[in-house]
């Protein structure tokens, strides 16, 4: 929406002048069950009235306060009543003449219902045809639902007042009360952040408990709605709950900051999750329908540990602005992994390698992207900080503080933030706040540290020199860093970090590859000595970072890497095998390995791999390589040697096992024979069965939706297929169906429901995308690239962010791997004056098909 941007700059002048003190905010939403459309497109209104105590340090001074609505009805400052039409503009109100010292202000609007997940989200489901509600406030979105001051060191106390229909719950941050006459009268909050209120509203089903310790009972709920109910595993969300705060408050010394936690799983959630203050919101997704592999229980159970974390981190001290969002962000992903890695009865001691795989390869491919950037980012305003919930803010932050955890020790990490919390309980703070805790705990100085490590963008690659003498003894050993150029048009310059590393070697005995050493030492600049390893025997491999500790891009000798081809299944170890896969991948995207290397790679050792996500992985990659990195002329006959390694795996796994579910999941996204879409068909269909194969509703509709796009499954079988799967998530999965057919009229019509409508709710504009955009269909979709860029400019104006950014990023012509689409690419980013944010997603999606033809060439040449 335009007109809705808040800079730095505004944001600090306001902190200087106000201290917001407390807001009442009353909600009449007793008409959300009939308002909007039937299928939850219409917007629809509530009425929202806010009153708001701030203080002013200047008598006479103006300000204002933010507010996005359709209308404003009465403003009043100090008991004097504005003209609404005159001080409401550009969702903002302006506020002259303010009092020193205490000031009111009260503020009556209508506001609007979304389908966006942004705002107050409103849903319908199709099983009840009953309407639910629940908010997404970060970053700026408090403003959609009552007049706020929406910026994070602005923290004042919310007290709720919300009148519903019978029949409904309303939870919120504060434990929910009994209502009267279908009102609900919430006590105040402690002083929180605009960002993390939240109010969660309809006939949601729930399941309760409490958490003990220490003479203290916090009560837990989970809630969902009564569609998905017989599908909720209350017991392991609870399981995984307590252990986060057992582990939690020991690390941090501090007792839970709020009165209760709630955890709500809510219809078409735009992230993974959210951590509003004792009122979490999670997709529902996460209340798994049908089989999954035990790596989405960890990725969920991750998620759960992450906005635990959050309440310490974030919601109890919070950042004073965004350009700390990577150490909110950070924090609550290293520590969450961490409680999986190190709590005691974890079900996922392996966390560690999880990690390694799938955020750390996000954080590599971000990092070598146009738009890499510090990780502590320079956020001028919230256009800025939308785009940034990015591979550097989370993964490569984490990372970073992984190493800075063995750099200074954990137990002096933990000691630091203890004190941290202590002193700015319910405040706002700086990075700087956390650091001098940390270097009064550890000793270290953590300036250069920070310098180099957080305002500074780029990955630095970390080789071993070796040399040896002819009866196989190391005579000399080092570490070579480097600081590769950054992209082009990236901005800064490389340089070399210090790293606290491990190095591990490794020796084959009876077929596998046993860690027989290990040694842990700082590495700066560019040669660092190890003269530990002088006079020892080579081992057959050798490892830098083994553990993973550092944040780097990490080759192999030529010796090692020759072991590590033949034997990358055989490591005892999963991290070791992670990071072995990581690197091969990465070199892959990097051109430095052809695709089809990549691919003989991974069908000699995938079948030596237990650990689930990380085959998991290994299928997304293999995929992607060939979709991208595979030359053209090569493609085909590479697609069609992985989908015959996919069969024969699903033929062999065990019955009923994860490894199962994983290669029927591989073989149905890339099947392509009649051969092997027959057996797609009559797994569907019931005529053909795999030992131990459950073919349930979420598999189906994976062998529903590779029919639909291989011209299999027409629009009578997706309709078929949706009446018995009559709910959101079947509404969803035949969205993508119904995109995926490989006809001129099934891509128009879903391109028009996309492009040239805003009626879609999110998660059935993401499922169009998803489905719209076929590897095997570049000839249909060429068409689509001129269409592109002569509509991205006016979406992005038009619709909001979280839709917008949908679209800018899912329907870019990514598959159209041709100078032609850098040339085009070129040509608008010219042309179109697109804003900052755009121009970035735009030129990250350039980069994808640059990073292709390189590696096509490669494949070529191979």
């Amino acid at each position: 929406m335009p007109g809705t941007n808040l800079t730095r700059d505004e944001a600090q002048q306001r902190a200087r002048l106000l201290t917001v003190d407390a807001y009442e905010i009353d909600l009449d939403l007793s008409g959300a069950q009939e308002g909007g459309d039937a299928d939850g497109s219409g917007q629809g209104t509530f009425r929202s009235v806010t009153t708001v105590r701030f203080d002013s340090a200047e008598a006479g001074a103006d300000s204002f306060i933010d507010l996005v609505a359709p209308a404003v009805h009465e403003v009043h400052l100090n008991g004097e009543a504005l003209d609404a039409g005159e001080v409401f503009k550009d969702s903002r109100i302006t506020l002259t003449g303010l009092r020193a010292g205490r000031n009111e202000l009260r503020v009556v609007a209508d506001c609007a219902y979304t389908n966006t997940g942004e705002g107050l989200h409103r849903f319908v489901d199709p099983v009840d045809q009953q309407a639910y509600l629940y908010t997404q406030f970060e970053v700026p979105d408090a403003r959609r639902v009552y007049a706020s001051f929406e910026q994070p060191d602005l923290k004042a106390t919310f007290q709720f007042t919300v009148k519903a229909p019978e029949g409904w719950t309303v939870i919120s941050n504060s434990p929910t009360p009994e209502p009267s006459d279908n009102v609900w009268r919430f006590e105040p909050t402690p002083r929180i952040s605009t960002y993390i209120t939240a109010l969660i509203a309809g006939p949601y089903h729930s399941v309760h408990s409490t958490y003990e310790k220490d003479g203290r009972s916090v009560p837990l709920g989970i809630y969902c709605r009564p569609s998905l109910a017989e599908h909720l595993d209350a017991e392991q969300i609870f399981e995984v709950t307590r252990q986060g705060f057992e582990w939690f408050q020991e690390k941090f010394d501090y007792a839970y900051p709020f009165a209760k936690y709630d955890q709500l799983f809510v219809p078409e959630f735009n992230a993974g999750a959210m951590e509003n203050a004792g009122a979490v919101t999670i997709r529902d997704q996460y209340v798994f329908r049908s089989k999954v592999t035990d790596a989405a229980y960890e990725v969920r159970a991750e998620t759960i540990l992450h906005e635990l974390a959050h309440m310490w981190f974030g919601d109890l001290v919070t950042m004073e602005w965004w350009n700390d969002l990577w150490l909110n962000e950070s924090f609550a992903t290293y520590t969450s992994i961490a409680c999986q890695a190190y709590a005691p009865g974890s079900k996922w001691p392996h966390s560690w390698t999880t990690f390694a795989n799938s955020m750390k390869t996000w954080a590599y491919r971000q990092d070598q992207l146009p738009s890499t950037h510090p990780i502590m980012a320079e956020i001028n305003d919230l256009d800025d900080v939308l785009v940034n919930f990015d591979g550097i803010t989370y993964a490569k932050g984490a990372s970073v503080l992984k190493q800075l955890v063995a750099y200074v020790g954990m137990d002096e990490f933990f000691q630091g933030v203890q004190a941290y919390f202590k002193a700015h309980a319910f405040k706002n703070t700086r990075l700087s706040d956390l650091l001098g805790a940390l270097e009064e705990t550890s000793g270290r100085d953590l300036k250069t540290w920070s310098k180099k490590w957080l305002e500074t963008a780029g990955i630095n690659i970390l080789r071993p020199e070796i040399e040896v003498d002819a009866q196989g003894v190391i005579t000399s050993f080092a570490v070579k860093q480097e600081a590769p150029a950054l992209p082009p048009g990236a901005k800064g310059e490389p340089v070399l970090r210090p790293h606290r590393i491990a190095i591990g070697s490794y020796e084959l005995q009876d077929g596998k590859l046993v860690r027989t050493g290990r040694i842990e030492l700082d590495v700066d600049g560019a040669l660092t000595p190890v003269p530990q390893l002088a006079g020892t025997r080579r081992p057959a491999v050798f490892l830098l970072n083994d553990d993973d500790l550092s944040y780097a891009k990490v080759r192999l000798d030529e010796e090692s890497l020759k072991v590590v081809t033949e034997h990358l299944g055989d490591f005892t170890e999963s991290l070791p095998r992670a990071l072995s896969w990581a690197s091969a991948w990465d070199m892959t995207r990097d051109a430095e390995l052809p695709a089809r290397d990549y691919l003989a790679l991974v069908r000699s050792g995938i079948g030596k791999e237990s650990d689930i996500g990380v085959v998991q992985s290994l299928h997304r990659q293999v995929k992607l390589a060939l979709d991208l990195y595979a030359a053209p002329e090569w493609r085909e006959t590479g697609l069609a040697a992985w989908t015959a390694e996919t069969l024969e795996q699903l033929r062999a796994a065990e019955a009923g096992s994860d490894h199962q579910l994983a290669w029927a999941r591989a073989f149905a996204a890339s099947a392509r024979t009649d051969e092997q879409l027959d057996l797609l068909q009559g797994l569907l269909d019931g005529t053909e069965e795999i030992s131990g194969l459950a073919v349930d509703t979420e598999l189906r509709w994976s062998l529903v939706q590779r029919l639909a796009a291989t011209g299999r499954a027409d629009e009578k079988a997706i309709a078929a297929e949706l009446e018995r799967d009559k709910t959101s998530a079947g509404e969803r999965h035949a969205a993508t169906a119904r995109a995926a057919r490989p006809t001129a009229e099934a891509k128009a019509e879903a391109w028009a429901s996309v492009v040239e409508s805003d009626r879609l709710p999110n998660a059935v504009q993401e499922a169009v995308i998803g489905g719209f955009v076929q590897s095997d269909q570049r000839e249909l979709l060429a068409s689509y690239t001129a269409k592109y860029f002569d509509a991205v400019k006016d979406i992005w104006n038009s619709r909001s962010h979280e839709m917008a950014q949908q679209i800018a990023v899912g329907l870019y012509p990514a598959l159209q791997v041709s100078q032609e689409t850098l040339d085009a690419t070129d040509a608008w980013l010219a042309s179109a004056e697109p804003s900052a944010a755009l121009r970035r997603l735009i030129t990250e999606s350039r980069a994808g098909i640059e990073r292709a033809l390189k590696a096509q060439a490669a494949d070529a040449a191979a």
